[in-house]
Parts: C-alpha cells; structure tokens; sequence
C-alpha cells in the first residue's frame, strides 16, 4: 500500500527513490509496479494541468443524471454507453437524488450544452439530467490550484 501512496502522490519518482520511501528493494518496486499494472491496479499516469494558466479554453461541467436500472445490469449498461463519449472524462454511481454524476469538458458552454441535449439525455434509460459548470477549480487529487498573480494595469498617456 505505501508503494502506491507514493505513486499516487508522485507518479514521476524514479524506483531508485520510490525504494527508499516504502522500505523495498529497486528490484520488488520495479516487479510490484509491473504487477500493479498487469492486474490493472494501476490504471495509468496522468499529470494534472492547471489549464487556466493557458491559452486553452474550456469548460468543465459536472452532471447529475437520473437514469432508470435495468434487471439483472443495473446501471452498468448506461454508463458504459456514457463513458464511451470523448467528452467523457469521468462516470460514478452515487447515493442519493441522482444516480450517475459525469464530468465532460468541452471548449465552449454551447458544446457541453449540445452534449448534454443532444446525446446524452436522449440516451433510452436517461430519465433527467441537471448540469453544473465547473468555475473555478481550488483542489484536485490533493493538489491545490495556486493563485495566480495579478498582472499590474498598464497606463498609457499619450
């Protein structure tokens, strides 16, 4: 378990460092994470951008989605079909008013909102949907999105 703390926290981290921090060998961190990876434990390595820093524009939304189970799949079915969209970044089954919440990003507010008309509440077991945007990120995966700071006004007197 310290093994995949430490991945978790820091995916760039050499064996050599990851073996001091767990108390193991380069050689059984090198063969645990092989094994994590093989039984898919490990699904993959991503870096989290802070893409308000760029010139990339894009829109985050969450979305509650109601969705009617069906005998024998539950609600397996459904988000299979939601996962399989591009746009799709995350699917969770929740407790509670909603069934599935997903998070989409697209470039502009009118492609999130055709995503959600067009295709995903004309989806057959989606009985509602209730969509959120994202504005402003203050945390994710236990890092904190760091303020940036503000460019001083320029006066031009001519």
């Amino acid at each position: 378990m310290k093994l995949l703390q430490l991945l978790e926290q820091d995916c760039t981290m050499t064996p050599q460092q990851l073996a001091s921090m767990a108390d193991m060998s380069v050689e059984e961190v090198k063969a645990a994470i092989k094994r994590y990876e093989d039984e898919k434990i490990i699904l993959g390595y991503k870096a989290i951008v802070d893409w308000d820093r760029t010139n990339r524009e894009a829109v985050t939304a969450l979305i509650e989605v109601k969705v009617t189970p069906q005998r024998g799949e539950g609600f397996d079915r459904v988000a299979e079909r939601i996962y399989q969209y591009d746009e799709v970044e995350s699917v969770y089954l929740m407790s509670g008013a909603f069934d599935l919440t997903v998070i989409i990003s697209g470039r502009t507010l009118k492609e999130v909102a055709q995503f959600v008309g067009e295709r995903l509440s004309t989806l057959e077991d989606v009985t509602g949907t209730a969509t959120h945007f994202i504005l402003h990120k203050y945390k994710e995966k236990h890092l904190i999105f760091e303020k940036q700071e503000k460019q001083p006004k320029e006066w031009i007197f001519s």
